[in-house]
């Protein structure tokens, strides 16, 4: 089978994670997998540096320009299936494969929670144009049959698997003293884009009313709120004990080096993969009960949830954990194997290959 992957998002973060860890899993599987993205994307390095064959299109925006080169390129490639994963190249691979003769079947993979649009266009995108629907989560499966009324036998939720074989547990004194980080105290982290909804506000917040002058922040990623944050840490009196390395190619050792994971966000969330990381790296997390994470962590058995936007909460369960050492380490071990169990790569790749054959199967 011969499977596209078009990606209009020029940032870079989950989706364009996944995006690639399934096309170079499928490619493994003995499948032909190719990326169409916009050249200035950071996808389109990425892929490059990860060996996955990738085209430049200027599918960035809705238009025409963009409409008509992916016309063109699919008239000459044929391929058996697309998978679109933003909302710009899904409608563009949908108007385009209408001009097509045996068109092949799209399939549209939702990542986040955000909600879809209830008007007959987007009614048509989603359940006439594309020929299945995954998402990121059964919570977002749910939410487009009950809010939107889709067809449940169009939806299947798959999702993201990580590696289980290199998220793992490490030594906290060698990866401390390999990034340069205090050998002691507790170090709470988040690796995440810096955007908006992804909480670090609240965080920063919570962290500064800890009592404990004896712990550090690490806020691993880069994005669109970094100055912000920033200005922020300097506002609060933690220039001192917040450290921010920006993005990290591998984010391994910095999970490593943490004792807490937390992930408050507010917002469009599936499962994120940056979660399931610190829990297979044996990790007690804190988060919110946001799309689809409620399907990894358990209040109070694989990790801590408290209620979104709300600093107070957040400072609470952070402080019970710095407080409980059995209670950090209980709730990693719990986290460690709910992950290993549930998130593995090879039951990512194993779902999506049965979406994708049966999207060829059908057309």
């Amino acid at each position: 089978m011969n499977i596209v992957h078009t990606e209009a998002s020029l940032g870079w973060g989950g989706q364009e994670i996944r995006i690639l860890t399934e096309a170079a899993g499928m490619r493994r599987r003995g499948y032909q997998v190719s990326l169409l993205c916009s050249p200035e994307a950071k996808i389109f390095g990425e892929a490059i540096l990860r060996g996955i064959p990738v085209v430049a299109l200027p599918i960035a925006r809705k238009n025409p320009a963009g409409m008509w080169a992916l016309y063109r390129w699919l008239k000459s490639n044929p391929v058996d299936v697309i998978n679109t994963h933003s909302s710009t190249d899904t409608w563009l691979a949908a108007i385009a494969t209408q001009l097509l003769r045996n068109a092949p079947p799209i399939v549209r993979t939702r990542h986040i929670s955000a909600p879809v649009p209830n008007n007959p266009m987007t009614r048509w995108l989603y359940q006439k144009a594309s020929s299945h629907i995954v998402t990121t989560g059964e919570v977002l499966r749910r939410q487009l049959i009950e809010d939107n009324g889709y067809a449940a036998s169009s939806i299947t939720s798959v999702p993201t698997g990580i590696d289980t074989g290199y998220f793992v547990p490490g030594d906290k004194v060698m990866a401390r003293e390999k990034l340069g980080l205090p050998k002691s105290g507790i170090i709470i982290g988040i690796v995440a884009t810096l955007r908006s909804w992804k909480g670090h506000q609240y965080l920063l917040e919570a962290f500064a009313q800890l009592p404990d002058r004896n712990s550090q922040l690490l806020i691993v990623g880069d994005g669109p709120q970094s100055q912000a944050l920033q200005k922020q840490i300097a506002e609060l009196g933690l220039t001192d004990r917040v450290v921010m390395p920006g993005n990290q190619r591998d984010v391994l050792p910095w999970l490593q080096a943490m004792d807490i994971f937390v992930l408050p966000s507010y917002a469009n969330e599936g499962v994120p993969q940056a979660l399931l990381q610190a829990m297979l790296c044996g990790l007690a997390v804190v988060t919110t009960p946001i799309g689809s994470i409620i399907e990894a962590v358990q209040p109070g058995v694989t990790g801590m949830l408290v209620a979104p936007k709300q600093a107070p909460p957040l400072r609470t369960a952070i402080k019970q954990l710095i407080d409980d050492n059995d209670l950090r380490k209980k709730l990693g071990r719990a986290a460690l194997n709910f992950a290993q169990k549930n998130f593995r790569i090879q039951k990512m790749l194993d779902n999506m290959e049965t979406v994708f054959s049966q999207a060829y199967m059908q057309r």
